[in-house]
């Protein structure tokens, strides 16, 4: 059975420019930018917004749209990659007004995605709309910068959306907080804004991971994060492998992941059986990454790493175009690696417990793992049963506040224990 969630993303939407998280010059500067057509055909008839992902571009212009009483026409402009389709859609949408004789403005997001042969004469016919456009056109890409819109960029204005504060995505979770009903621990929030290094739609992806179906959220839920690598959002690689409509697309989505290989077939087998409805689509994707560990195992035991091609295709290609009948219903949301969390989160409990027979060794002089799991065991039933002995016991040892809460599991317990060594 698939779950499927409404994206908080989507759900928590800003709905006026006043609840967009930073980059209060740029959307000015849209705003008045947009606001100059009333006098007439401005010298710059498009806006190039620019800047990194997930910090606000489109959803500003949707939300400008909507307060300024304009009809918005918004499509991706990777989805139009030749001149005839950029003319059918852009060319056509900026010479008329709406269809109530209103203002329009037409808008074409992912121009990133016209890169390389990607591009049939898309940005070309991008240009030459832009100098005859008779409403106002807002073109969106990561970086504007490219060689390839050196010509196009002559005819924009160009505005930078930036990376907003932590502190500023910081409000933002809350404000879901509160709508969501959700009470975090201190510091969890910041956690996850400080992850997300200025991208707000990745940390409320992230908050939506971490707190689906939940109304307490600890620490421990999202302390795994701190074990994340982030070059790219790893829900946007794999995506792209996922949901990869070519095998070479799905590859060079590996090279987007700053993650190393092993954890993002983890990412990968985690994901795939709720993103495939088909059965027989999940059967051929599980069987393509059943080759692919099959292939890291070979890697494992010969140390040939010229197996590791393999490993690449089966994982990222073999499992994109395995999706044939697979239909996309909804939101499915992107799940952390179980074992690998499993992991993270047992590391600082194997730490402790490693700790603590350190301390048991030097006393009793056996070895490390015996203490853990001989004289460990006698000890949680001495502090949970006997609060003299057990605090004779921690000073003998030497034991901290933290090592005597682990052995004792209460916080309470913990506080009357060390209470006899004061």
């Amino acid at each position: 059975m698939q779950f499927l969630y409404t994206a908080w993303t989507v759900k928590h939407k800003p709905e006026s420019t006043v609840e967009i998280v930073g980059n209060t010059l740029a959307i000015k500067a849209l705003r008045d930018w947009l606001q100059s057509w009333e006098k007439g055909v401005p010298k710059k008839r498009a806006a190039f917004l620019h800047g990194p992902p997930g910090v606000g571009k489109t959803v500003t212009v949707e939300a400008l749209a909507h307060e300024l009483q304009m009809e918005l026409v918004e499509k991706n402009a990777s989805d139009y990659r030749t001149e005839d389709a950029i003319n059918r859609f852009a060319g056509l949408a900026s010479q008329y007004g709406s269809l109530f004789g209103g203002k329009r403005i037409v808008l074409l997001d992912e121009l990133d995605g016209l890169m390389g042969n990607a591009d049939k004469g898309g940005v070309k016919a991008i240009t030459n709309i832009v100098k005859t456009a008779r409403s106002p056109i807002v073109l969106i890409a990561n970086n504007a910068f490219n060689p390839r819109f050196r010509t196009l960029r002559s005819y924009c204005i160009l505005i930078e959306f930036k990376k907003p504060s932590a502190s500023t995505i910081l409000k933002n979770l809350q404000r879901i907080c509160e709508r969501e009903g959700i009470q975090p621990e201190e510091n969890v929030l910041k956690f996850i804004a400080q992850r997300a290094e200025g991208d707000v739609r990745s940390a409320v992806n992230d908050f939506q991971a971490l707190a689906q179906g939940k109304k307490q959220l600890t620490y421990d839920d999202v302390s795994w994060l701190a074990h994340r690598d982030r070059q790219d959002s790893i829900f946007n690689v794999i995506k792209l492998i996922i949901y990869g409509r070519t095998s070479l697309g799905a590859k060079k989505a590996l090279d987007m992941a700053a993650v190393d290989l092993d954890m993002l077939f983890e990412w990968i087998y985690e994901n795939v059986p709720a993103h495939f409805t088909d059965s027989h689509d999940l059967a051929e994707a599980m069987d393509a990454l059943a080759m692919a560990d099959v292939y890291r195992g070979r890697i494992r035991a010969s140390q040939d790493w010229s197996f590791m091609r393999y490993v690449v295709d089966y994982m990222t290609a073999g499992v994109a175009m395995a999706r044939q009948n697979s239909k996309v219903s909804g939101w499915v949301p992107f799940r952390f690696p179980s074992r690998i969390m499993m992991l993270s989160r047992s590391k600082a409990e194997r730490a402790m417990r490693k700790n603590i027979g350190l301390k048991i060794r030097r006393k009793c002089h056996i070895s490390v793992s015996r203490a853990s799991k001989e004289v460990l065991p006698y000890l949680r039933i001495i502090f949970k049963n006997n609060t003299p002995m057990a605090a004779g016991i921690a000073k003998w040892l030497d034991l901290d506040s933290e090592m005597v809460e682990y052995i004792v599991g209460s916080k309470a317990k913990t506080g009357a224990i060390t209470a006899f060594l004061s």
